[in-house]
C-alpha cells in the first residue's frame, strides 16, 4: 500500500494548503516497487530540489505559494 505518511488530513478539505510532496513521494514509492526505477529516481530527485530551493516550509499554509496545485506544478516542471 502506497500512502503518504499524513494520512488524508481532513481539516483541510478543499483548502488547497496542503504540501503534496506526501503523496508524490507514495507515487514515487509505488513506480520503484513495480520496477520503473528511473521514473521513481526523476521524482524523488524533483522533490528534494523543490524542497530545497523553491518551497519555505513544508508545513500546511506555510510554503511560500498559495496553493497546494502549486506546488505540485513546481515538482511537474522539475520533470
Amino acid at each position: 500500500m502506497f500512502e503518504p505518511i499524513g494520512g488524508s488530513a481532513p481539516k483541510y478539505t478543499n483548502q488547497g494548503v496542503i504540501n503534496p510532496s506526501a503523496a508524490i513521494c507514495a507515487g514515487q514509492m509505488m513506480l520503484d516497487f513495480l520496477g520503473e526505477t528511473k521514473a521513481a529516481q526523476a521524482i524523488e530527485a524533483a522533490v528534494i530540489k523543490v524542497t530545497r530551493e523553491k518551497i519555505k516550509s513544508i508545513a500546511a499554509g506555510k510554503m511560500g505559494y498559495s496553493s497546494t496545485s502549486q506546488v505540485g506544478d513546481l515538482v511537474a516542471a522539475e520533470l
